[in-house]
């Protein structure tokens, strides 16, 4: 197949939106009212496609359509295409004017309800047109939304295991743990507490399949204890402060979140030492992906934040 024969001069940026707007449409039909244009063009452009390529692009079903192998590898190309386009286009606006933009974020419950929202207070005050979209979910999703380019960047804690070659993640700063108890709580006025001692109480934990929770297990398991049953248990990091003020529960949350989401909230830290290996924050992109430069913006004002949370550690780019 030669590309100035067949493909160079017959596959245009208008066909692959086309293709896309059917495969997310489910059905020529729907796509071209979507598309504003008549049912005939949307056929022909298919036809037009698959004759270009020598291939089907569809399979035609009851229900309307659905790609096949070749139309799904095509399409995964002109995501990237037109991700890389809509880049491009943004550098551009941000080179002649980069106080305007859009940042797409994903981040976990306790960075969306505590740095995040601080970094992006201070980033629009000094730039009020740039747009903020913040996607709180788990890393994997986030990261498979990464991959989708559904996602500029993502911040959080990250295992090891759900990198790839295509991902590069950059140290933002290293997060400590920390048990938690309101300041009305019989256990903040002691001055040393072993965590044996905290086993009968009220907890309030995360949901069992999170990597917090993942951590809060290994603390437990590291001082050769059994991991409490919750009585409270949620993902949501502003239920928990709001219990924990009330002096009848205890929980475990990065100091983070300690630092900028208790701000005049009646909590203190305990003298609990806790014994857990937890990943650093970091900043996670698409390898090879032309950046979003607001990125950067977000990223530097993120750790010029997170710096009385460093511990002397490196900062810089691992894959």
């Amino acid at each position: 197949m030669q590309w100035t024969d067949r493909i160079g001069s017959r596959v245009k940026l208008r066909d692959l939106h086309i293709l896309l707007a059917v495969a997310q449409a489910g059905s020529m039909s729907r796509a071209a009212d979507r598309l504003a244009i008549s049912h005939p063009v949307v056929s022909k452009t298919i036809a037009d496609l698959e004759y270009a390529l020598n291939v089907r692009l569809l399979d035609r079903t009851p229900q309307g359509t659905e790609p096949t192998a070749y139309g799904r590898a095509l399409l995964s190309c002109g995501t990237v295409v037109f991700d890389e386009l809509h880049r491009g286009v943004q550098q551009i606006a941000f080179l002649s004017d980069p106080t305007r933009g859009e940042l797409r974020i994903g981040s976990g419950a306790p960075w969306v309800e505590s740095l995040v929202p601080a970094v992006i207070a201070r980033l629009t005050k000094e730039y009020p047109r740039i747009k903020f979209q913040v996607t709180d979910s788990d890393a994997v999703t986030l990261c498979g939304m990464l991959r989708e380019r559904r996602l500029d960047f993502v911040v959080g804690r990250v295992p090891s295991s759900i990198f790839g070659e295509d991902l590069v993640s950059e140290l933002l700063f290293d997060d400590s743990l920390h048990v938690v108890a309101g300041v009305n709580s019989p256990w903040s006025r002691r001055r040393r507490i072993d965590l044996a001692e905290l086993c009968g109480e009220p907890w309030l934990m995360p949901e069992s399949d999170s990597l917090p929770m993942a951590l809060i297990s290994e603390g437990f398991r590291a001082a050769g204890l059994t991991l409490p049953a919750p009585q409270v248990v949620s993902n949501s990091v502003t239920l928990r402060l709001r219990l924990i003020e009330t002096g009848r529960f205890l929980a475990i949350l990065p100091n983070s979140t300690l630092q900028f989401a208790t701000t005049r909230m009646q909590i203190k830290t305990l003298p609990v030492r806790l014994r857990i290996n937890a990943p650093p924050t970091v900043a996670i992109t698409l390898k090879n992906r032309t950046p979003n430069p607001i990125v950067r913006l977000f990223v530097d004002e993120l750790r010029a934040f997170a710096k009385p949370l460093t511990k002397g550690r490196s900062v810089g780019p691992r894959r």
